[in-house]
């Protein structure tokens, strides 16, 4: 395995480098079929760089731990908005995550729907690409006037456009207070339908999650609320007010049980330690108990109000990834192999006017195409 200890020993590893690299931060969320080429991790390019809480920014070398990043933010009653997830329990793995890893895969949990992706918390990039050349874009501020927006597009590239070294990120102060509404027994339509309209309310609304299979079985909806405490508990009262027609909500407002409960969706806990594929599939909220319906034998997770779900196909079952991508591309989603058999390829196939825009990029940034080929280049 390669571990270079600075920016300036990664470029000269890539610079000299005649085939390809299988790059990675700590190892812990695996993606793809695994290559038979030379690891490079980055896990010895490490250290928050600058962290200034006043200013709600934060700078960091691409292999710092996670945990190190979110023990320095809570010191300082802050976080990373976009709560990203801990793949390790889904996916068997080991290693410890890196903050690198969690913008290379645009890793983002729950609060996405009312914070935004890790991408939008992104504000500047240092990376090496193919050629060993060293490049920065971005800066410490919400603002971008270079060509492309390498920023944005290194976010969710999976190492394959260029080597992250360093990340700059806008981090938000943390919630006082925490509401989670819980509802048992309803089906993923009425639960789509009572989390749409609670989305839609004007009660900002931080989480909303549907599992089929809640801790004792039965489907649980969940609605998560933050803030002041006396806000909390108004939007929480209003919120019942709007949902009446789909029964009667607890609340729950302990906080380690409301941060456990996130976690656990977050992180899809039900499916560890589970046999079978798990697919990340994104749609359309409306769209999702549908898709759902179209499989037997299947179990889902709901989150972001039913736009991101999270499935998992029992290694017994004849259901087909094609089955699955065809009646997720029907709807104008995507669908994605998170865990399982990589022969069909982890990522949806790339559209042919899709596939030659990534042509492109991997061709100006990756000439000699040496970051993980083939990850994401599959043509439709």
């Amino acid at each position: 395995m390669l571990t270079p200890k600075n920016e300036a020993e990664l470029a000269k590893i890539i610079a000299k480098a005649d085939t390809p690299l299988r790059i990675q931060g700590g190892g812990t969320r695996p993606i793809g079929a695994p290559l038979n080429c030379p690891c490079l991790t980055t896990t010895g390019i490490s250290g928050i760089e600058l962290y200034e809480p006043g200013a709600l920014t934060l700078v960091a070398k691409a292999g710092t731990p996670l945990a190190e990043i979110e023990t320095a933010l809570d010191a300082e009653g802050q976080r990373l908005a976009f709560e990203p997830m801990d793949h390790r329990g889904l996916l068997n793995t080991k290693g410890t995550p890196t903050i690198g890893g969690v913008v290379a895969a645009n890793v983002s949990g729950p609060r996405r729907i009312q914070a935004g992706a890790c991408r939008d918390f992104l504000l500047g990039v240092r990376f090496v690409d193919g050629q060993g050349r060293i490049i920065k874009n971005g800066g410490r501020v919400m603002k971008n006037v270079t060509g492309y927006d390498l920023v944005k597009l290194m976010a969710g590239s999976f190492g394959t456009l260029g080597v992250l070294t360093e990340v700059s990120l806008k981090v938000l102060p943390k919630s006082r207070s925490t509401g989670v509404l819980l509802l048992e027994g309803l089906s993923d339509e009425q639960a789509v339908k009572a989390l749409s309209r609670a989305l839609g309310s004007p009660y900002e609304i931080t989480g909303a999650a549907h599992l089929q299979k809640g801790v004792d079985g039965d489907p649980v909806t969940m609605i998560r609320l933050e803030g002041f405490e006396n806000s909390v508990a108004y939007r929480a009262a209003k919120l019942q007010e709007v949902l009446s027609e789909f029964g009667k909500f607890t609340v729950e407002n302990d906080q380690n049980r409301t941060t456990a409960g996130w976690q656990w969706v977050r992180d899809v806990v039900p499916f560890h330690n589970r046999d079978g594929d798990v697919w990340r599939l994104s749609v359309k909220p409306s769209d999702a108990p549908e898709i759902v319906n179209n499989f037997s034998g299947v179990e889902a997770i709901y989150d972001w109000g039913g736009g991101l779900i999270w499935l998992l196909v029992p290694g017994n079952s004849e259901l087909a990834a094609s089955e699955i991508r065809q009646a997720v591309a029907t709807k104008g989603g995507h669908a994605t192999l998170v865990r399982g058999g990589y022969s069909v390829g982890a990522f949806t196939p790339l559209a042919p006017a899709v596939a030659g825009l990534h042509r492109g990029l991997r061709q100006q940034f990756d000439p000699k195409g040496l970051f993980n080929p083939g990850l994401m280049g599959q043509v439709a």
